[in-house]
C-alpha cells in the first residue's frame, strides 16, 4: 500500500482539514516539525512516510480566493525528485493550462522542477473532456470522485458512467478527511467494482493506524491519501516496510 502524504494549503497556511468542513480548517499544529512553513511540513511528511509523490490541495484556488502561486512554485523548485499531485479547482482543461503555465514561467530553462499532475475534482469540473484533453497534452490526469454523505459533488451534469474516466481515480470521501472514523473502504470497492480494468483505485481520508492501511490494501486500493496520521505519528512506518 503506497501511502501519499497530503498538504493542504489555505489563506498562505498548512491547515488541517477536517470533513471537509473548510470553515473548520485551522493552520496545523504537527508532531513531525514545530515548523508551519509549507516547505518544511512537505519535507516532513515525506520524510515521515518515505513518498516520493506529494498531493496537494489548494484550497485557495478550489474555493476562488486565488491560487498559492508562490507556494507552488517554491515547493517545485526545492522538490525536484517529488511527484507532485495539485488539485487547484480546476473546472476545465483551460484552467487547469493557464495555472500550469504561471507556475512554469518565472522557471529557468535548465530548472530541474518537480513534475505536476493535474488533479480534476468533481465539485469543481465542468467539462469531462478536460481530463482527455490533459492526457493528450501528456499530463496523465487524476480524477477525484469527490462525494459526502454518499453522495457525489458535482459542479456540474458530469456523465456518470466510467467511460471518461483516466487510468488513476481517487475516491475522495471528505466526511472521513481528518476525522480518524476509519477508511471508506465500501467506496473504493464500488468504485473499482465501476470501473474498466486498467483503472487504478487510491483512496482518501480516514486512515488511523497501520492496521487500516492493511484494511485499506485488502480493499483494493493502490495507495491512499494520508495526513492526520501522519503529523500525529500514528503509523509506524519503520515497520510498515517490513510488515
Amino acid at each position: 500500500m503506497q501511502v501519499i502524504p497530503v498538504l493542504d494549503l489555505l489563506d498562505g497556511h498548512v491547515v488541517r482539514a477536517v470533513r471537509g468542513e473548510r470553515n473548520a480548517y485551522r493552520p496545523i499544529q504537527s508532531r513531525l516539525t514545530a515548523a508551519s512553513e509549507p516547505l518544511t511540513i512537505a519535507r516532513a511528511l515525506l520524510e515521515a512516510s518515505g513518498a516520493r509523490t506529494l498531493y496537494i490541495a489548494d484550497l485557495g484556488a478550489i474555493l476562488r480566493r486565488g491560487a498559492h502561486l508562490a507556494t507552488l512554485a517554491e515547493l517545485r523548485t526545492a522538490l525536484p525528485g517529488v511527484e507532485l499531485w495539485l488539485d487547484a479547482g480546476f473546472t476545465d482543461y483551460a484552467s487547469m493550462h493557464t495555472l500550469l503555465a504561471q507556475l512554469d514561467a518565472p522557471a529557468p530553462p535548465s530548472s530541474h522542477l518537480a513534475p505536476l499532475v493535474p488533479v480534476f475534482g468533481t465539485e469543481s469540473l465542468h467539462d469531462i473532456n478536460a481530463l482527455h484533453a490533459a492526457q493528450t497534452a501528456g499530463l496523465a490526469p487524476i480524477l477525484s470522485l469527490d462525494q459526502r454523505a454518499g453522495q457525489l459533488l458535482a459542479a456540474a451534469a458530469l456523465d456518470r458512467s466510467p467511460a471518461w474516466w483516466p487510468s488513476r481515480v481517487i475516491a475522495m470521501t471528505l466526511d472521513q478527511v481528518g476525522s480518524y472514523a476509519g477508511p471508506d473502504l465500501a467506496s473504493v470497492e464500488r468504485i473499482r467494482a465501476q470501473a474498466p480494468a486498467r483503472t487504478t483505485v487510491i483512496g482518501a481520508g480516514g486512515i488511523r493506524d497501520r492496521d487500516d492501511l492493511a484494511a485499506a490494501a485488502s480493499s483494493g486500493a493502490s495507495a491512499w491519501l494520508v495526513a492526520s496520521a501522519l503529523h500525529d505519528l500514528q503509523i509506524d512506518f519503520a515497520q510498515r516496510a517490513s510488515a
